[in-house]
């Protein structure tokens, strides 16, 4: 169904509108004036507009303006008084699709409707649950194009590599990457290879045999083996450790796998979709990752953009957020005009997942079916204000850690490893991904060589 929005400041036309329209299969949204309608706007998405010329407060022609700015291609239709025909013909010429005269004809009302509609493209396509890409909230120019690349590849059993920051759904995409390819019916299991400490990275991908290590007192089925049949999502694979880099990429070239502890290696059909907010290419050429990995993983490379560069897509997303984050029976929801507006310019450090949290902070504290901008503006300072993403603080962290352990230590690399509880290997592999060479902070010496 199409998505149609009147406004009108007299609630019987507007009621009667609604009814009419309603009665030819379309979504009908309804604003009593022109500001409630520039609210709605956003969220609402319509096709089309139609809104009577002289109202009370913003009159039609000023909204028509607003409107005509910010969506071109939106078609208007006026609804005018035979006073203010002469304003409506000049809407017209300014962009306005057509103006009709009160009392209107319904017939006449819905076929004007049906020709914008027909003549605009904006017919609403019908909405299956077999798309498996619905989930994903866009009508961003560059997101599209991922989608459509990401529709292309998921019927190949090409390795997929998500560049994309945190936050911005490099999970869904890939799961949808899943729902679309011939997998889709075995297991998507993902992983965060950021959150599984290295020493553990290896069982958690491989499993274990009883008795591998301390604590293994039962065999352990790895995620890859897991994910038989299906695909296997690795995020954050830039901060895989080197020395399972290769064990990764040995078990992708052979097509098996060997569970730590054990001597015997177990076939495997698993597809691999990884992701990472990191520039590889620059981790490559300073000796953090490795190559060869690199091009086993990237055979196809897709990017989905920060928020920030997709301001198109805040008002989707928010709106979305809203109604599924609002629990059955309750009242729907709107952001205002300026909450909207302070949605839209807002920096976004933490992307999509930010802007979903933002949007659940204001459900709570708001108690009108407006949410206002001071609220928005207050969870916006709330929730990051100037806070750097977590990957980006922990690596910040870990440097500001590994300098004060070699300033306690003078640069003593293994009492430093031994203050920190890590193995001397680990603490040389920290100091070299944050580029810390200990001998700068050993003391200095005088000519004749003591301290």
């Amino acid at each position: 169904m199409s998505r149609l929005l009147v406004v009108d400041d007299n609630d019987d036309i507007r009621h009667l509108l609604k009814m009419r329209l309603q009665s030819a299969d379309h979504t009908v949204e309804l604003a009593q004036s022109a500001e409630q309608a520039l609210a709605i706007v956003p969220t609402f998405q319509p096709h089309l507009v139609i809104t009577d010329l002289r109202m009370d407060g913003m009159d039609g022609m000023t909204l028509f303006e607003k409107l005509k700015f910010n969506q071109p291609s939106l078609p208007i239709i006026i609804i005018t008084a035979h006073g203010t025909i002469p304003q409506a013909i000049d809407a017209t010429k300014q962009g306005a699709f057509s103006y009709i005269t009160k009392p209107f004809d319904s017939a006449a009302l819905l076929e004007e409707v049906d020709r914008a509609l027909s003549l605009a493209g904006s017919r609403e396509q019908p909405t299956t649950d077999d798309n498996p890409f619905a989930d994903i909230v866009t009508r961003n120019a560059a997101v599209l194009e991922t989608l459509q690349q990401a529709k292309m590849v998921a019927n190949s059993e090409a390795s997929v590599l998500i560049q994309s920051e945190s936050g911005t759904g490099k999970e869904l995409l890939a799961s949808a990457i899943h729902k679309a390819s011939p997998r889709a019916a075995k297991p998507f299991i993902a992983l965060n290879c950021s959150s599984v400490p290295d020493n553990l990275l290896e069982s958690e991908l491989f499993g274990h045999i009883k008795g591998a290590f301390t604590g293994a007192t039962r065999d352990h089925q790895g995620l890859i083996q897991a994910a038989e049949g299906g695909t296997l999502f690795l995020d954050e694979i830039g901060d895989m450790p080197m020395e399972f880099q290769v064990k990764l990429l040995r078990v992708l070239q052979e097509r098996e796998v060997r569970p730590v502890g054990s001597t015997a290696t177990r076939p495997i059909d698993v597809r691999v979709i990884c992701a990472t907010h990191r520039d590889l290419e620059a981790m490559i050429s300073e000796g953090r990752f490795r190559e060869d990995l690199y091009y086993r993983l990237n055979v196809v490379q897709l990017e989905l953009p920060p928020l920030k560069a997709r301001r198109d897509d805040i008002p989707l997303l928010a709106q979305h957020f809203l109604e599924l984050l609002t629990p059955p029976g309750k009242a729907k929801r709107h952001f205002s005009a300026g909450a909207m507006e302070a949605l839209a310019s807002a920096a976004w450090p933490g992307n999509i997942r930010q802007l979903r949290n933002v949007v659940e902070q204001t459900m709570v504290l708001s108690h009108t079916a407006v949410i206002p901008e001071n609220l928005v503006k207050r969870a916006l300072k709330k929730d990051y204000g100037e806070i750097a993403p977590f990957a980006d603080a922990r690596d910040h962290f870990e440097r500001d850690y590994l300098m004060e352990v070699l300033h306690v230590t003078a640069g003593n690399v293994t009492q430093a490893a031994h203050l920190a509880r890590r193995n001397r290997t680990e603490f040389y592999r920290l100091l070299r991904r944050h580029h810390i060479d200990p001998h700068s902070f050993r003391a200095p010496t005088n000519a004749s060589g003591t301290a």
